[in-house]
């Protein structure tokens, strides 16, 4: 996110004297996710972030897969995946390749009594359902539905739910996640023909600095362990930052669509980059205008790219009897497109109130047992049209 900001108290220059009422020197950390070379931030603790009291057993929540090649289209009905109390206990990884991982969560309970660390991933966390805050030591993110939360890796968070309903899709990339290239110049600010702008970002608010000593419980998460470490400070000790790394929120409903007089190509939904991957937003938004217009995407070929559909709500134009919560996932190497009858369904029709999440990694995913406890069976064969008597009632 390459947008400066500043928060708190920080001193007039980097990496100098700066002592706290007591006398004490703060304790500065930069923050960057990308060595020395990319994005960071300057933090000032008012204790050192490396008071480590305890160290416990890691345990395993890597996935399993059951299946490593796949060339067909398969659907998963992401709302069977029944809701967990605990937060990490509830995250399911579905699909997995070296660049990424795609999961469901269901969780019931905030994170009362620890924090939580990806040292291994950036995280997009998207709302399906329910609200709350995102905590860092950057402040407060407020969430609501349709907001994505992109968490960079590294940074320890602590989520409140509002509420016990709660359904979020998440994405963990190896890479940092960013908005498109195409988006910004070369001084970083949002151009004119972009979806959304700098007006559209939720950055943190409300710095507050927790000055407490005790046992403070933080599960990290690296390589596909987790490792529960217990520091001798609050991790929110935090007086003051600036920089350009931070956690941030985008809501899907502040995705502004590009619309033309025939049917556009889905890299106008774009809304993140990862590395080999890209995330897309379809929302609503008014349909082709030219006279003839066709609104249905034609078919097309996946030849570079898996297309993993997210199904979020609205009446998706595209897709036969498609609920929300439902995964589509259409693997490289086969074309794929409309379900019979949407193409002349879509013809004439003015606009669509969908709402879905796109994710196309760029090399293959891998399907993990969990997926299949989901799977709609056959789903490959529901572009094969039915005879009348075939028809089953």
């Amino acid at each position: 996110m390459p947008l400066y900001k500043q928060a708190g108290q920080i001193p007039n220059k980097r990496h100098v004297v700066f002592r706290q009422a007591n006398g004490n020197l703060y304790h500065e950390e930069l923050f960057g996710t990308e060595g020395f070379a990319g994005l960071s931030s300057l933090v000032y603790h008012l204790h050192p972030p490396t008071i480590v009291k305890e160290f416990g057993t890691p345990y395993s929540v890597r996935p399993e897969i059951a299946v490593e090649d796949n060339l067909q289209a398969r659907s998963f009905m992401g709302y069977r995946l029944e809701p967990s109390a605990d937060y990490l206990e509830s995250r399911k990884v579905l699909f997995v390749n070296n660049d990424m991982s795609i999961g469901l969560a269901a969780p019931e309970q905030s994170m009362e009594d620890y924090f939580y660390k990806n040292a291994d991933a950036d995280e997009m966390i998207f709302i399906h359902e329910g609200s709350g805050t995102l905590k860092t030591m950057y402040g407060t993110l407020d969430f609501a539905y349709g907001d994505y939360l992109i968490v960079p890796r590294g940074m320890v968070y602590q989520i409140k739910f509002e509420t016990t309903k709660n359904r979020l899709l998440i994405v963990e990339s190896n890479g940092p996640i960013e908005t498109p290239d195409r988006y910004r110049n070369n001084y970083g600010q949002y151009l004119e023909h972009a979806p959304f702008c700098e007006r559209d970002i939720r950055t943190p608010h409300s710095l507050e600095t927790f000055d407490v000593a005790g046992d403070f419980l933080i599960k990290i998460k690296k390589r596909g362990l987790i490792y529960p470490y217990v520091y001798g400070t609050h991790p929110f000790d935090v007086v003051g930052w600036d920089g350009y790394c931070y956690p941030y929120a985008f809501s899907i409903f502040n995705f502004e669509p590009i619309t033309g007089r025939i049917h556009m190509p889905p890299p106008i939904h774009q809304t993140f980059q990862g590395k080999n991957f890209v995330i897309c937003s379809f929302v609503p938004r008014m349909y082709d205008y030219h006279p003839n217009a066709i609104p249905a995407p034609y078919h097309h070929s996946n030849i570079d790219s898996d297309e993993l559909l997210y199904y979020v709500d609205g009446d998706f134009m595209s897709r036969n009897n498609i609920q929300k919560g439902q995964i589509t996932l259409h693997p490289g190497g086969i074309p794929h497109g409309p379900h019979p009858g949407a193409i002349e369904r879509s013809i004439g029709k003015k606009e669509t109130n969908e709402l879905a999440v796109m994710i196309d990694p760029f090399n293959p995913v891998k399907i993990t047992k969990e997926a299949l406890k989901y799977e709609q069976a056959d789903y490959y064969h529901s572009w094969v049209e039915q005879k009348p008597e075939e028809t089953i009632a």
